[in-house]
């Protein structure tokens, strides 16, 4: 609340045993979009029944070069919304201003934001600082000197969606945050080098785990990366650990995200009482990228890439 103009922190579960130095904030309410932007299937509900009705099929859908081509906009569209939000990405700014400009980004690109209303999730981007893992919401904190941030944009244009994110540093960040996110960007890095046709979706985590345990780090193993086209989260599933248990070998068409979570202490997480932040046990600090991309005749093609080195 405010009180002679300042914002009051009311913690919001006080019972809760949190596990780091981040607590839960209060949130906007819900953001609206133009009824010409089209949605996907669980925009209203919040129920991706299209997603549902695949559960237990473990068939890789192949897509057409006409589905690549929608993909590929798809997701260069996800990139450009995504540098919108780095840009507003500042001490003293809080997410839920990040998740404006991100929604609103979206819309002036006539995209749905896909995190909105998927199983209910109230905001249009997922921004997760520090021991954070993933899926963080939008709140009123704002962001501190010395933080890391983590932005995951998805839209949704024309059918298909296009999934991305990075780990940002907010003011001057301190030399074990800094090596903790540039290993955890070598480890997606890693990954794709070694990403072409016939390689079993599963070795992924073998290369992450190598490279992050050589570091001193530890790979996340509840979250997963997955499958996109026009379902938001499909067949494959993509460990990031090692020695998984993922079916599947790539074969040209297939579509899909690698997103390595990377944690500075334990791998081991818990949930926020939101049933959507993902934090460290330990309230340590955790790092994350992720691309889309499409695998060819001879590797992968990474649609949601940067357009110039120099952004």
């Amino acid at each position: 609340k405010k009180s002679n103009g300042k914002t009051t922190f009311i913690e919001k579960w006080p019972t809760f045993a949190y596990t780091g130095s981040l607590r839960s904030y209060p949130l906007s309410p819900p953001r609206t979009l133009p009824e010409s932007i089209a949605r996907p299937d669980y925009a209203e509900k919040g129920i991706p029944v299209s997603e549902q009705q695949l559960r237990g099929n473990h068939t890789i859908k192949v897509l057409s070069a006409a589905d690549i081509k929608k993909i590929r906009k798809s997701s260069q569209l996800g990139r450009e919304v995504l540098e919108e939000g780095f840009k507003a990405s500042k001490p003293g700014v809080t997410t839920d201003e990040i998740d404006r400009v991100i929604h609103e980004a979206s819309i002036e690109r006539d995209c749905y934001p896909s995190p909105l209303n998927y199983y209910n999730f109230p905001k249009s981007c997922c921004t997760s600082v520090n021991e954070v893992i993933c899926h963080g919401i939008p709140d009123k904190r704002e962001l501190q000197d010395g933080d890391i941030l983590n932005i995951d944009v998805t839209v949704y244009h024309d059918g298909f969606h296009g999934d991305l994110n990075e780990t940002f540093f907010i003011g001057k960040v301190d030399e074990a945050s800094q090596k903790l996110v540039r290993v955890s960007y070598e480890c997606l890095q890693e990954a794709i080098k070694a990403a072409k046709p016939g390689v079993r979706y599963r070795e992924f985590g073998n290369i992450i785990q190598r490279h992050a345990q050589a570091n001193g780090f530890s790979v996340v193993k509840t979250y997963c990366g997955h499958g996109i086209h026009r379902l938001f989260h499909t067949t494959p599933n993509v460990p990031h650990y090692a020695n998984n248990k993922a079916v599947g070998i790539i074969r040209p068409g297939h579509c899909f995200t690698i997103e390595p979570m990377i944690s500075e202490g334990t791998w081991r997480d818990k949930s926020w009482p939101d049933n959507w932040t993902a934090v460290t046990l330990d309230g340590k600090r955790s790092a994350q990228f992720e691309e889309t991309m499409i695998a060819t005749e001879n590797g992968v093609e990474i649609l949601t890439k940067r357009q110039s080195e120099n952004e």
